[in-house]
């Protein structure tokens, strides 16, 4: 584990001391200097990275080949032999009364002097028997006392190292510091808390995880220094909504039965259950001079664009513009094209803003914005952009959210009144993760489907099935429907085993696809040709798209009912699941293939498993969450957050609940953190995290 900011900058000179003045550490001080390791306030803190668990003690008669264990006896034998070029061995012989065991140390002959016959010590290691001896290779040494007083550790911490330091000298290093300045370590936790979130003292914490007695020890001090970095973070979130709602007012957008009924009679359906409640959330906070700042969750098809569009009339109608905003040009039009159709019957003044469009179209619809002329815009990342000027925005929705910046959101709250912000996501998002990247929104979720939404079958194609899986979908072209075959990338590479865009195109229209129309969509076309070569596909041109994971979000073609997936062992769950939805989305069924060769893996083949056995993206999402770890999910340049570095979300996730409950309370009781008692706290929090909290605008 790496270094962590715990202390505050009140610690006392104690903590300051050079670690080169210590007893035997100035010969190592420049190699502790390149892990940033000066002084021994440094040390505490340097926290290990795993434990050797010693605890499998054993007579040496009772030995397992090659399994950690751990032995004690008295030395018997020490030798040492040297060699040329600074090669040497050291060898000690022990004996426990049952038999003998053999300790080997080669290029560390300072080893000899540290022992003497007669001598009582504990080796650990993973024996080997060799000429019906057993041995141990550079095992673990503890010198113990005569009646076995001193308990050695059963637990011994690992370091992240560098060259030229070995884990003794950073053991060393790190427990002289511990005895040295353990309790000198100022705690920004206050007692009250401690006591309330059972939490060991900082002191405690330090010695315990840097010298376990044992798991109990071990788990005590990580729950505190885990709990720590967790409620210092979920501060930050604290902070960062309540300040949202104390800096900054958004216009009260209301909405009373007559407005909710003219926008109902432009929809095509009835809205589910899950619409409703969603909707229901927004009208109640865009109704209030606090600016909104909620998230939309709903798996792929649930009808969060809906949702999207009831709010962004809801402002319209208030007499505020409203925007929405995308990802990609793609997905900008096809909103676009979709609110056209909707709003063909009303007088909403709608509009699109994307990079596509021709200067003297992109200048009018600047001039336009700015007079107020313009009450709905659909764009891309255009949108806020310097030039761009709403007269009075009221609304922003920002549709797969983890598409953009905090800088990017940041920029569209200026002038005397913030924007209302609702943002979108079609990937759902595990518990812990809402609670860290997302820790500072409200949450709404939208789990039903709207009626008529075709089921999607899904398979894994191994080697043995794929030509009758090709003749299926030549089956359904022919019957005039449509399909997407995606693949990982875009131009092939010597260090990928994986099909390439153009490979891919070849090879169907040459081979197995040869009698249909196939086409090419990809991330480094033109915007012009992008848009080309869907409007092409959506308007039945093309039978066949083969494409990269552009077409993952929000892409609707009511024709599509076959999905094929190449390498699909090369994307998540949560990826899968939004590529599988691009199909399915008309009238008929939708079908989707993950190909796979025989060369993929056990864990691999038990991914894509789950995958085609589970139709629920919110379930694939935890899954995908526990299987593969948060990775980058959404990434710190999205959220603004630096990563965390002790805690781990997949394991945390019951202390992460609890820190975060503690820390909204603080915040509910206290905002701003005054108490004399906080004080450190505050301090750490804002030394973490103050250049998040001023991203959102906030700080």
């Amino acid at each position: 584990m790496a270094k962590l900011a715990f202390m505050s900058d009140a610690s006392p000179e104690l903590l300051a001391t050079p670690l080169k003045s210590l007893p035997g550490l100035a010969p190592r001080a420049r190699q502790l200097a390149k892990l940033g390791l000066r002084s021994t306030g440094e040390a505490l803190f340097y926290f290990p990275r795993d434990y050797d668990d010693f605890s499998d003690l054993r007579k040496i008669a009772e030995l397992d080949d090659d399994a950690l264990q751990t032995v004690r006896g008295r030395v018997t034998e020490i030798d040492g032999v040297g060699g040329g070029f600074g090669k040497s061995r050291v060898g000690v012989l022990i004996y426990d009364g049952s038999e003998h065991l053999r300790a080997t140390w080669f290029n560390q002959s300072f080893m000899r002097d540290k022992f003497s016959l007669g001598q009582l010590v504990q080796f650990s290691g993973k024996p080997k028997q060799r000429g019906g001896r057993w041995e141990m290779s550079h095992p673990g040494v503890a010198w113990l006392d005569e009646g076995e007083q001193q308990t050695p550790l059963t637990l011994v911490p690992v370091y992240s190292s560098t060259e030229g330091l070995t884990q003794f000298h950073l053991r060393r290093a790190i427990a002289l510091s511990v005895d040295h300045c353990a309790d000198a370590a100022p705690d920004v936790i206050p007692q009250r808390l401690r006591e309330q979130w059972n939490l060991l003292p900082l002191g405690d914490a330090i010695r315990k995880v840097h010298e376990p007695g044992g798991a109990d020890e071990l788990a005590s001090a990580r729950r505190r220094f885990v709990f720590q970095e967790l409620l210092v973070l979920q501060l930050a979130l604290a902070a960062r909504r309540y300040q949202q709602r104390v800096n900054f007012s958004a216009p009260e957008l209301a909405c009373d039965a007559k407005v909710s009924a003219r926008i109902e009679r432009l929809l095509p359906f009835e809205l589910t259950a899950g619409q409703r409640q969603a909707i229901a959330d927004i009208r109640a906070d865009i109704g209030r001079s606090i600016p909104m700042n909620r998230l939309l969750q709903g798996d792929v098809g649930s009808g969060k664009t809906i949702v999207a569009l009831y709010a962004l009339l809801i402002c319209v109608a208030a007499g505020q513009q409203a925007a929405l905003m995308a990802p990609t040009e793609i997905l900008a039009r096809q909103h676009a094209q979709t609110f056209a159709k909707l709003l063909a019957e009303s007088r909403v003044r709608h509009t699109l803003l994307v990079g596509g469009l021709k200067p003297s179209e992109r200048k009018q619809t600047l001039t336009q914005l700015a007079a107020g002329e313009i009450d709905l815009v659909v764009g891309t990342h255009a949108i806020v952009q310097e030039a761009v000027e709403f007269a009075r925005l009221g609304l922003i929705v920002i549709d797969e959210q983890h598409k953009f910046g905090v800088r990017q959101r940041a920029t569209l709250r200026s002038g005397e009144k913030s924007p209302h912000y609702l943002v979108m996501t079609a990937t759902p998002i595990p518990r812990t993760m809402s609670m860290t990247q997302f820790g500072d929104l409200d949450v709404s979720i939208v789990r039903d489907m709207p009626p008529g939404r075709q089921p999607v079958s899904t398979y894994v194609v191994k080697s043995d099935d794929r030509e009758r899986w090709w003749q299926f979908a030549r089956n359904q072209l022919a019957e005039g429907r449509q399909a997407f075959v995606v693949v990982p990338l875009v131009e092939e590479s010597e260090n990928i085993a994986a099909m390439s865009v153009d490979q891919a195109f070849e090879a169907l229209t040459n081979g197995r696809l040869a009698e249909f129309r196939v086409g090419v969509l990809h991330g480094r076309m033109t915007p012009a040709e992008k848009v080309a070569t869907m409007a092409d596909f959506v308007g039945g041109k093309l039978q066949v798209l083969v494409s990269t994971t552009v077409i993952e979000v929000g892409v609707d073609v009511a024709n599509a009912s076959l999905m094929m997936i190449a390498s699909p062992e090369r994307f998540g769950l949560a990826q899968l699941h939004q590529l599988r939805g691009r199909v399915g989305r008309g009238s008929h069924a939708g079908y989707c293939a993950a190909l796979v060769t025989d060369a993929i893996s056990e864990q691999a083949l038990e991914r894509l498993t789950a995958f085609a056995e589970t139709a629920s993206g919110f379930e694939l999402a935890e899954l995908d969450f526990r299987m593969r770890g948060p990775g980058d999910l959404f990434g710190t340049q999205q959220s603004g957050l630096p990563p965390l570095r002790i805690a781990d979300l997949q394991r945390d996730g019951e202390l992460l609940a609890e820190a975060r409950t503690a820390a909204f309370n603080l915040y509910r009781d206290d905002p701003g953190l005054a108490a004399n008692d906080l004080t450190l706290l505050r301090k750490q929090m804002l030394s973490r995290y103050g250049d998040a909290l001023a991203l959102g605008d906030v700080g």
